[in-house]
């Protein structure tokens, strides 16, 4: 059977999912009676519950005789690091952009990577049918990235069609039939070019892992394309990292191939196909598993280095282990080696105590995903703010900026250009008035002034803005940032919170938490209106006498309390605070410091 490999990239919530949806369909791949799910490839919770796709993940599709393998992929530069893996496995990308907001900055991250790999590539212009939709203002926006990203000729002259991903058609022209995706389907077969693997099957088996899963019953699974050769179930093989150093050799106990949704067994991998293998236990991502003859590794594709780090600790608060059952250092280590291994784009390091781990990755969004996976494991984890990673360059210190693009309505746009300009160090890049009282900002930030911006952005915007960032470059240190202005309100006694301690605090800042919940020493329970830190006490109740006066009686009603998600309170803490996780709680506290080093900060002070 003819095959066809092909990546579905786009920005974020431009509707790759939901179209991988309606090509599953008109394939044929359900049968007639078959129950479906509305975007079946977001099988994750935490992505079907953000609506958003965090791990890359194949299908396949029959077509007219061909078979076609679709892999979607993360629209967010934060999961870059499954987008760069999975680019070499395939020979053309379906790059989506939504017909009204044209290309934006994951979509220039993601086709970089694909131009840079000579990837011939298929625009679809989604979502024609909305309102504001500029369907010809978007393809011209299109062919101006491509340019501005060196593509060569052949892939400037690139193929285009019109959709709507949810409705199900895709069409040459803006006002065709608009019944179904053949035409979609008839192009990628036409334009993606036949593996050329699929030339080298008499040569030695070799494939290059770029995947790395597990199952239950099979245990590790490393998924990746044929480039040579072809191998059957129970042959032996080795498997080579990047250096060409072997790590083991092992017995392929199963083959898996893409069908549909599900992955069935085959006899026989070919050339060019894409698969899983099963029956490795040390092999992993960007190995080559190979004839034993061979000898020589396959490149394996750079990733892009980490930007930012967190420091990842056990909790030690007085209220440890009450949620959760994984508590130890060692649990939280090996769980973090274990995502490292899968995820190329994370690293980690041991602290000299070996308490607390360093972990680095490529921002915030990322570092809040997979917190949020551990705490859902059971784990329990004191987490530091993030920090930038530097680096020396010809004696000079680098730090990263990215490239902010933002959307906001006019009013707002000169408290935007204040903050980011001002406060935070930025550059005015570009500034686009569209004429229907929206702005478009284009602007080159720190990543340190980025840190805990994205509150006070939806604070100055009214909730209206919408930000979407990209690393830039690394250019030299700009100076000190200033942090958060405000300071905190310090729980000074461990108990439970009374109504009317509460509402006598109010006058003092925003609180965090309401009444009857669990504080303790140290933890922060609000936000002081003026800059300095406050020591209150939350367990403070009334004073109870045998008189009665008018209006001194009434019930205490307390102001709704500001409840942070899990990526707020770790933007919003300071450089000496903690956020503390746990299943059920997210609570905020201040570092604990041993007395020489309070000394430390208290002479440091004066």
């Amino acid at each position: 059977m003819d095959l066809r490999n092909i990546a579905i990239i786009a920005h974020v919530d431009h509707g790759k999912t939901t179209l991988v949806d309606e090509l599953l369909k008109q394939s044929g791949t359900y049968r007639e009676n078959q129950a479906t799910t509305e975007r079946a490839m977001d099988s994750n919770d935490i992505e079907r519950e953000r609506g958003i796709t965090i791990l890359a993940k194949a299908t396949s599709v029959e077509w007219k005789g061909t078979r076609i393998n679709i892999v979607d992929t993360p629209g967010h530069a934060d999961f870059g690091g499954e987008v760069e893996r999975i680019l070499s496995m395939v020979d053309g990308v379906c790059l989506l952009v939504d017909a009204a907001e044209g290309p934006m900055p994951q979509t220039k991250f993601v086709t970089s990577k694909a131009l840079a790999l000579g990837l011939k590539p298929i625009v679809v212009v989604n979502k024609v049918d909305k309102g504001d939709a500029e369907p010809d203002r978007a393809l011209d926006e299109v062919f101006d990235l491509f340019a501005n990203l060196g593509a060569s000729d052949e892939q400037l002259d690139f193929p285009h069609v019109y959709a709507s991903g949810r409705s199900g058609w895709a069409d040459m022209t803006l006002d065709g039939e608009r019944k179904n995706l053949d035409a979609l389907f008839d192009l990628i077969v036409k334009h993606v070019e036949p593996p050329k693997q699929a030339a080298q099957a008499n040569e030695p088996f070799r494939m290059l892992a770029t995947t790395l899963g597990s199952d239950p019953f099979i245990g590790r699974m490393l998924t990746g394309r044929v480039e040579s050769g072809t191998l059957k179930t129970n042959d032996t093989v080795k498997a080579l990292s990047r250096t060409g150093d072997r790590i083991e050799q092992f017995r392929v106990s199963k083959i898996l191939a893409f069908r549909g949704l599900s992955q069935q067994p085959i006899d026989e991998a070919v050339a060019g196909d894409i698969v899983s293998l099963a029956g490795m236990t040390k092999a992993t991502v960007a190995d080559t598993i190979c004839a034993l003859e061979v000898d020589t590794a396959l490149p394996a594709q750079p990733i892009d280095p980490p930007t930012i780090s967190v420091t990842f600790g056990i909790n030690d608060s007085p209220l440890a282990g009450r949620d959760g059952d994984k508590v130890q250092s060692r649990v939280i280590r090996d769980r973090l080696m274990k995502e490292a291994e899968s995820n190329v784009a994370i690293k980690i390091e041991d602290t000299p105590g070996g308490e607390a781990f360093i972990v680095s990755g490529r921002g915030e969004l990322q570092m809040g995903v997979l917190i949020e996976n551990m705490r859902r494991e059971g784990f329990e984890l004191s987490i530091s703010r993030p920090r930038v990673i530097f680096k020396e360059e010809d004696g000079q210190r680098m730090e990263p900026v990215e490239e902010v693009t933002i959307d906001v309505d006019d009013e707002f746009s000169g408290a935007v250009i204040e903050k980011i300009t001002g406060e935070r160090k930025g550059d005015l890049v570009e500034m686009n008035p569209d004429g229907t009282g929206k702005t478009r900002i284009i602007a080159h930030v720190p990543s340190r002034g980025l840190i805990g911006y994205h509150g006070q952005f939806l604070t100055d915007t009214r909730g209206t803005g919408v930000m979407n960032r990209i690393f830039h470059s690394w250019t030299p240190y700009k100076g000190a940032i200033q942090g958060r202005r405000q300071g905190v309100l310090i729980s000074m006694e461990n108990g439970t919170t009374v109504a009317f301690a509460l509402w006598n605090l109010e006058d003092r800042g925003k609180l965090f938490l309401g009444a009857q919940e669990q504080v303790y020493e140290g933890m922060i329970i609000g936000e002081h209106s003026r800059d300095n830190d406050l020591e209150v006490n939350p367990l403070k109740g009334k004073k109870l006498t045998n008189m009665r006066a008018s209006g001194s009686d009434e019930a205490v009603r307390l102001t709704t309390p500001t409840i942070m998600s899990l990526e707020a309170a770790i933007a919003y803490i300071d450089d000496d605070e903690l956020v503390e996780v746990t299943p059920n709680n997210i609570r905020l506290r201040k570092r604990h410091l041993d007395p020489h080093e309070r000394k430390r900060q208290a002479r440091a002070e004066a």
